[in-house]
C-alpha cells in the first residue's frame, strides 16, 4: 500500500527536520504566497495541528494531520514561495524539504485568478518529485472574474493529477484528499511533464549529468543538480553536504571547497 516514512527516510525525517512518524504518509504542501494555501492547510487538518520553526532556521512552519481512508497522512505546511532556487531562507527550506525528506506526495496550491504565473513553481517541484498533484484553488474568484480553466486539459498537459477546489467553502477537498491518496499509495502511477531545454542548456547538462552522478551514486536526481549548478546555486552543494553526507562533502571532507569537482570542464 505504498511507501511508509522508513522508506522516505526516516532518519532525515526525524534529525534533520524533526519530524516523528510512524508509518503515516507524509505530504508537503506548497505554493506561491496568497494562493489560499493556508486555507487549504486549516480546512483538510482542522485542530489536529501545530506550529514551530524549521530546525535550525527562524522560518516558521506549521504541521498537521487528518484521516482518510483509514490511513494518517502527515501535512507539512511548506512556506510560501515563488520559486524553489534558493535566493531566500523560505525558497531553501521549501526546496530542501522536498528534495531530501522526498515526502510521499507534493501538493502545490495555484490561484486560478493568475494560473500562469503560478505555474513557474509547478513545473520547478515536478522537476523534483513525479509524486505532485497540483490544487487550482480560487476556483470561484476566477468565475466571478470570467476565467475559464480546462482542469482536464491542463492535468494531461502536466501528467498528474490537477483538482478544482474553493478551500475556503470546503468544495473539491474530497477530491483532492482522494488523488493525493491515489499517488501516495501507487494506485496513480505519476509521469509529470520535464522540462526540455534549450540546445545549448541540455549539451552542457549532457556533460555535467555523468560527473554529478559519480559523485552521488544514484542517492540524487544528477540531472536536476545539474541545471541547479548552471543557474549558479551553489547551495545545492551545501544542502547536500547536510543532508546526505550528513555535513560532509561527498569525498570525506568536511566541506565542499573544490566546485570543479562538481562542475568540472564545461
Amino acid at each position: 500500500m505504498g511507501l511508509t516514512c522508513e522508506s522516505v527516510g526516516v532518519n532525515i525525517l526525524k534529525e534533520k527536520f524533526n519530524l516523528q512518524c510512524n508509518n503515516e504518509l507524509v505530504i508537503a504542501l506548497a505554493g506561491n504566497p496568497n494562493v489560499g494555501k493556508s486555507t487549504v492547510f486549516n480546512a483538510l487538518t482542522g485542530l489536529k495541528q501545530h506550529t514551530g520553526n524549521w530546525p535550525g532556521k527562524t522560518v516558521a512552519n506549521a504541521r498537521g494531520c487528518y484521516i482518510y481512508k483509514d490511513r494518517r497522512f502527515v501535512l507539512m505546511d511548506l512556506p510560501g514561495t515563488y520559486s524553489l532556487l534558493a535566493h531566500s531562507v523560505e525558497e531553501q527550506v521549501a526546496r530542501d524539504f522536498i528534495c531530501f525528506a522526498r515526502p510521499h506526495v507534493t501538493i502545490v496550491v495555484t490561484d486560478a485568478t493568475c494560473l500562469e504565473r503560478n505555474l513557474n513553481l509547478v513545473l520547478q517541484v515536478m522537476e523534483l518529485t513525479d509524486n505532485v498533484v497540483v490544487c487550482v484553488n480560487l476556483m470561484d474568484e476566477a468565475k466571478r472574474k470570467g476565467i475559464s480553466i480546462n482542469i482536464n486539459a491542463l492535468e494531461k498537459e502536466l501528467g498528474v493529477p490537477v483538482v478544482a477546489t474553493v478551500a475556503r467553502k470546503g468544495q473539491g477537498l474530497e477530491e483532492l484528499m482522494k488523488r493525493v491518496y491515489n499517488v501516495a499509495t501507487r494506485i496513480e502511477k505519476m509521469k509529470a511533464k520535464k522540462i526540455i531545454y534549450s540546445e545549448e542548456v541540455e549539451k552542457v547538462v549532457a556533460k555535467l549529468v555523468p560527473r554529478i552522478d559519480r559523485i552521488l551514486k544514484g542517492k540524487m536526481d544528477p540531472r536536476w543538480v545539474a541545471l541547479r549548478l548552471i543557474d549558479g546555486d551553489d547551495s545545492i552543494l551545501d544542502s547536500i553536504k547536510e543532508y546526505i553526507y550528513d555535513g560532509k562533502s561527498s569525498s570525506g571532507k568536511s566541506e565542499v571547497k573544490n566546485k570543479n569537482e562538481w562542475y568540472g570542464e564545461v
